[in-house]
């Protein structure tokens, strides 16, 4: 195999996906194809769009889920109770080759656009239903919001402190359902180039949050114990905990062995004799002594600045990390020098993102698009599929199109 040129196109020129979609999870996988260079048009309610855009104005206006999980898209405002607006939804889906919904249990169908039903009409169709907790079972027609799944996954209750449980910070259910949506596309657009045909793909938010809750699951299943909540130290290894510095910041630090526990006490404690001491000399014993153990740590660390208690600990071999805020990820070292920023287009102006994660290097730079505006596109759009001015002017009168 010969290596990529700098002229090869994106690995996703040419595909064009139509998403009837809202909130997180659907918009995040259609934002993953976008940015491997799928046209993705974003259909959505005349009457304020996805509800997503009103959530906050956090992003010089705009809201901060919306500008994440949206950039590289048109947006075409259809109400698709309209049958006209419903007829225009199927002239995009004639050239389409992927399309994905998240509407409620039941929408889709109702509108004759879930998933199965648009494969049998449009045979090369990959078409992906992204749902709660599914078609079926007594669950299917549940609401599903992010924290809901979460709780009802059980990854709530394995966050946080022994005293209190606490849900993950980022929609973990919606971003959990978005990766297996897009991966899903991409498992059955590679299938299409084999067989000539597309197919439904169905993904739902707790069985996505199910599969991430692997290690948690085995271990109560198989060993009969649900792990325990330990905030930010570890069940079976000490000293594994953040560590607050001189400087007000925190420091976390994780000894995996015996070995390093000698290094630490000798080169960042500045106590060598606790590398001997029999309430210290092995993990089980430090285990044992938690409080102890953590007690020490901090005694040292609350002397030094949380740069100097870094240096020391990388000097001294042990796996350390700043306890940063999103202002500091915002502004971390690492992500500067690997040039990681960009900015992308908004009806607001120019905003930073991030560089996807996926690099594909000796290729295409990822397509980082604008963050559209309601219904941006929606003329362009309609006149592509022949529409007249006259005609435009009669939906936009309507409200079946803005």
């Amino acid at each position: 195999m010969h290596p990529a040129s700098p002229l090869d196109p994106p690995p996703l020129d040419g595909v064009t996906v139509v998403a009837v979609e809202q909130a997180v999870s659907a918009p995040f996988a259609t934002r993953q194809l976008a940015d491997l260079g799928a046209r993705v048009i974003k259909v959505e309610r005349p009457d304020g769009g996805d509800f997503a855009r009103a959530y906050d104005t956090a992003a010089h206006g705009l809201a901060s889920h919306f500008v994440w999980a949206n950039r590289g898209k048109e947006s075409i405002a259809l109400d698709l109770k309209d049958p006209r607006g419903l007829e225009v939804l199927h002239g995009l889906l004639d050239g389409a080759d992927v399309f994905v919904q998240n509407l409620a249990q039941g929408a889709a169908a109702r509108l004759g656009i879930d998933a199965v039903a648009l494969c049998a009409r449009y045979p090369r169709l990959v078409a992906v239903d992204i749902s709660g907790y599914g078609a079926t079972g007594p669950y299917a027609h549940k609401r599903a919001y992010d924290m809901l799944v979460q709780c009802e996954a059980g990854l709530v209750s394995v966050t946080g402190t022994p005293e209190r449980p606490v849900k993950a910070g980022i929609p973990a259910a919606d971003i959990a359902a978005a990766m297996y949506a897009f991966s899903g596309v991409l498992a059955a657009l590679l299938r299409r180039g084999a067989t000539g045909r597309g197919g439904p793909v169905e993904v739902s938010m707790l069985d996505a949050l199910a599969e991430w809750m692997g290690h948690p699951l085995h271990h109560t299943m198989h060993g009969g114990e649900q792990p325990v909540r330990t905030g930010l130290a570890h069940a079976v290894i000490a000293p594994y905990d953040a560590y607050p510095t001189a400087d007000g910041d925190r420091v976390l630090l994780s000894v995996q062995n015996d070995r390093e526990w000698r290094r630490l006490a000798e080169q960042v404690l500045e106590r060598p004799e606790l590398a001997e001491d029999p309430a210290y000399a092995t993990n089980a014993a430090r285990t044992r002594g938690r409080e102890k153990t953590d007690a020490v740590v901090a005694e040292a660390l609350a002397g030094l600045g949380a740069d100097e208690a870094i240096g020391r600990l990388e000097a001294a071999g042990i796996a350390c990390a700043r306890l940063n805020s999103v202002a500091q990820l915002a502004r971390h070292p690492q992500l500067a020098a690997r040039d990681r920023w960009r900015e992308v287009g908004s009806p607001v102006g120019p905003l930073r993102a991030l560089l996807p994660p996926i690099g594909l290097p000796g290729g295409a730079a990822p397509h980082m698009g604008a963050v559209p505006a309601l219904g941006e596109h929606t003329e362009a759009l309609l006149r592509a599929l022949g529409m007249t001015g006259a005609q435009i002017t009669t939906l936009r009168r309507d409200g079946v199109v803005a």
